[in-house]
C-alpha cells in the first residue's frame, strides 16, 4: 500500500513567551527567557520558586464563561492553542468531512490544579462542596475531548500519556493514522498546566528541579556545566495535520511535511535513561528509517535538552551514535533554555518551534549555554538564532519510565 503523505497546515501556540504563535516565535528567536519567580501560587517553603508560567493568557476570549467551570487550566489551553491552529490552517468541519478529521491530544499529567484544590475542598468543606464537574474537568483526555465538541470532529478521538512524551506521541500517531488512511486531518499535539504547589514539590523531592531562584532567566540552561535541573513550564501546542491532496485541493499553506516518526522504550528505570542512551539512539534511527532517509540529510534537531545533567549528556552521546561524524555539522538546539520543561505539552510546542524553524530558516538559540559540559561538545546554536536553510528537522521527547519518541519533519516540496 502506497503511504499518503502528510504536511502541517496549522499552528496555535500558548507558551510562556506568550499567547500565539508569532509572540513565541518572535521570542525564540530573539532568545528571550521566559522563567520568572512563580506568580501561581506562594513557594515561600520550597526549594525551587521559579518557573516558565502563561502570564498572557485570556480565557475569555477563547472559551465562554459557563464552559470554563467544566475545564481545567491545560484545557483552556489546548482549546485556545486548537482554535488558533484551526483558523490558521482554514480547515473548515462539515457534515460531510467530519468523520475524516480526528483529535489527539496528550498530557503527561492533566488537572492537577484542580486535583489538588478539590482535595483541600473535600478536607476543609466536604463533599457537597465538590464541583459535578471535578472529574471531566481533570482528566487528560477531556482535552481531546472538548476539541472534538468544539469543532464538531467525528473521527478518531485519543489522549496520549507518556509522560515528557505525550505531545510528541500524539503528533505521530496522527501522522500514523492519516498516513495509513484512517483519517483526512487531525488537530494534534499537547498540554499541561501543573505549576502548582504540589507540582512544583513533588519535583523538588526528586531533586529535578533548578534551585536558582535568584537567577530566574539564568535557571534553564541545557548543556551548560552550572545547570543545576530543569524549570517547569506550562502551556500547549497544537498542529494540524493533513493528507497532502487534501491540503492542495482547498488551497492550504503547508509549512512543513512529516515524513518519519520512531517510538522506542529504554526498560531501564523510572526515571532516568540508560548511560549508554540506547533507547533514544534506537528511537531516533527508527525515525529516520520510517522516513527513508540517511542520517547526513538531517540539518537540525530540537533536543529534548532538559537542562538536567545525566539527560542533557545522554541525548548528546545518543545523537553521536547515530550521526556519526555528521553530528558535528548539526545544529541542535533546546529551546527549554527560554520556556523551560512543558511536560506532556512539550513534544506539541516543540514540533511547532521546528515546524517554524525549518518554514522561516532560522535555527533557534540554546540560551544561558556560557560553559558546555564535559561531553557536551556539538554546535547547541549558543546564546543567538542563527538563519540555516533547514531541509530536515527533528524534535525529540525522552519520558519517564523510558518512553521516547522522534518526529522527523522536511520542508515541503510540491514537486
Amino acid at each position: 500500500m502506497t503511504r499518503r503523505r502528510v504536511v502541517i497546515t496549522g499552528i496555535g501556540l500558548v507558551t510562556p513567551l506568550g499567547t500565539g504563535t508569532e509572540k513565541t516565535w518572535d521570542g525564540i528567536v530573539k532568545g528571550r527567557s521566559a522563567v520568572r519567580h512563580i506568580s501561581l501560587f506562594d513557594p515561600s517553603g520550597l526549594p525551587s520558586r521559579i518557573a516558565a508560567e502563561v502570564t498572557d493568557f485570556d480565557v475569555d476570549s477563547f472559551i465562554e464563561l459557563k464552559e470554563q467551570k467544566k475545564m481545567d487550566r491545560f484545557i483552556h489551553f489546548a482549546l485556545a492553542a486548537a482554535s488558533m491552529a484551526m483558523e490558521d490552517s482554514g480547515l473548515k468541519i462539515t457534515k460531510d468531512n467530519a468523520v475524516r478529521v480526528g483529535v489527539i491530544v496528550g498530557s503527561g499529567i492533566g488537572g492537577l490544579p484542580a486535583i489538588e484544590r478539590f482535595t483541600l475542598t473535600l478536607s476543609e468543606r466536604g463533599f457537597r462542596r465538590i464541583s459535578p464537574f471535578f472529574i471531566p474537568m481533570s482528566i487528560i483526555n477531556l482535552a481531546s475531548g472538548q476539541i472534538s465538541i468544539r469543532f464538531g470532529v467525528k473521527g478518531p478521538n485519543l489522549a496520549i500519556a507518556t509522560a515528557c512524551a505525550s505531545g510528541t506521541h500524539s503528533i505521530g500517531d496522527a501522522f500514523k493514522l492519516i498516513q495509513c488512511g484512517i483519517a483526512d486531518a487531525m488537530i494534534t499535539g499537547g498540554a499541561e498546566a501543573t505549576i502548582t504547589s504540589v507540582g512544583v514539590a513533588g519535583f523538588s523531592a526528586m531533586k529535578a528541579l533548578s534551585t536558582r531562584n535568584d537567577e530566574p532567566e539564568k535557571a534553564s540552561r541545557p548543556f551548560d556545566r552550572d545547570r543545576d535541573g530543569f524549570v517547569m513550564g506550562e502551556g500547549s501546542g497544537i498542529l494540524i495535520l493533513e493528507e497532502l491532496n487534501h491540503a492542495i485541493k482547498r488551497g492550504a499553506r503547508i509549512y512543513a511535511e512529516v515524513i518519519g516518526y520512531g517510538i522506542t522504550s529504554d526498560a531501564h528505570h523510572i526515571t532516568s535513561p540508560p548511560p549508554d542512551g540506547e533507547g533514544a539512539a534506537q528511537c531516533m534511527k527508527a525515525a529516520l528509517e520510517d522516513a527513508g532517509i540517511r542520517p547526513e540529510e538531517v540539518d537540525y534537531i530540537n533536543a529534548h535538552g532538559t537542562s538536567t545533567k545525566h539527560g542533557d549528556e545522554i541525548e548528546t552521546l545518543a545523537i553521536k551514535n547515530v550521526f556519526g561524524d555528521h553530528a558535528y555539522r548539526l545544529c541542535v538546539s533546546s529551546t527549554k533554555s527560554m520556556i523551560g520543561h512543558l511536560l506532556g505539552a512539550s513534544g506539541g510546542v516543540e514540533a511547532a518551534i521546528t515546524t517554524l524553524a525549518i518554514y522561516h530558516r532560522v535555527a533557534p538559540p540554546t540560551i544561558n549555554l556560557d560553559n558546555p559540559d564535559e561531553g557536551c561538545d556539538l554546535d547547541y546554536v549558543p546564546h543567538k538564532a542563527r538563519p540555516l536553510d533547514i531541509n530536515i528537522g527533528m524534535s525529540n521527547s525522552f519520558g519517564f519510565g523510558g518512553t521516547n519518541a522522534c518526529i522527523v519533519l522536511k520542508r515541503y516540496n510540491p514537486a
